[in-house]
């Protein structure tokens, strides 16, 4: 009968935590905090990456820019970070971003345009009912802006046009479009990207005013991550022929350099 010593156990449990406890495979998670405006292309690059990096899984937060930059502050688990607008991403205290793409505001008007909107001066004239974003959304600062630019004051029609309050911005591109496509609003101004997701339901008016409301993308390593080599690779893949065509086929205006 073969004797077996405690020192003969404590081999094969070092045999077998080597072979079963390498973190049952050594699957990883990769992070990336996204504006909700990325939410389809971003959706599409993870799949590319998690086909490319087999035991990778890429796991997407999307939301307001403040709002995520916010709980990178306060502490929560990121990787990557992808913010609209400069100062977002400031503000979230991640380093060395990149600019990967841009957005530039369109009036949004119902198909086949029936108040003949054809630029910003059309807006104020009596009886067109503009919806516009609040201005702590990139689309309620971009419109602000290029109005201001225009020099063209708009009293935007309010949340519900059946409502005591019919004067007042909506909270975002989504309320603003919602309001042309059930015809309580003649235009809004939402960014080319909003327009574009809308799948056909409103038209895009472009103006050269816009070019005084320009959204800058941008993309950066979170402070803290371990997965800084995936983080990289992510932002190559952003960056690369592939994630410029996914970001031109959403609207945007893909930058590399």
């Amino acid at each position: 009968m073969n004797h077996v010593t405690p020192a003969t156990c404590v081999a094969f449990a070092v045999v077998l935590l080597a072979v079963t406890g390498c973190g049952g495979g050594g699957r990883q998670t990769l992070t990336v905090f996204a504006d909700t405006s990325l939410t389809a292309t971003f959706g599409s690059l993870g799949k590319t990456f998690e086909a490319a990096h087999p035991g990778v899984a890429v796991r997407l937060d999307f939301g307001g820019s403040g709002a995520l930059a916010r709980r990178i502050v306060q502490g929560a688990p990121a990787d990557l970070f992808a913010a609209a607008g400069a100062a977002t991403m400031r503000a979230s205290g991640a380093p060395s971003p990149r600019v990967f793409a841009r957005d530039r505001l369109q009036i949004a008007v119902p198909k086949g345009n029936p108040a003949h909107v054809a630029n910003l001066k059309d807006l104020a004239a009596p009886g067109v009912r503009v919806a516009l974003c609040a201005e702590p959304a990139p689309c309620g600062a971009g419109a602000r802006a290029a109005l201001s630019a225009a020099g063209v004051t708009v009293t935007p029609a309010g949340p519900d046009q059946n409502g005591p309050d019919q004067n007042g911005p909506d909270q975002n591109a989504a309320g603003a479009l919602a309001k042309v496509r059930l015809g309580k609003a003649d235009a809004a101004l939402v960014y080319r990207t909003d327009v574009r997701a809308a799948a056909g339901a409103v038209e895009g008016v472009d103006f050269p005013e816009a070019a005084k409301a320009v959204e800058d993308y941008l993309v950066a390593t979170v402070p803290g991550t371990t997965r800084i080599a995936l983080t990289r690779e992510f932002v190559d893949l952003v960056l690369s022929d592939e994630g410029r065509r996914v970001l031109a086929a959403a609207g945007f205006t893909p930058v590399t350099g």
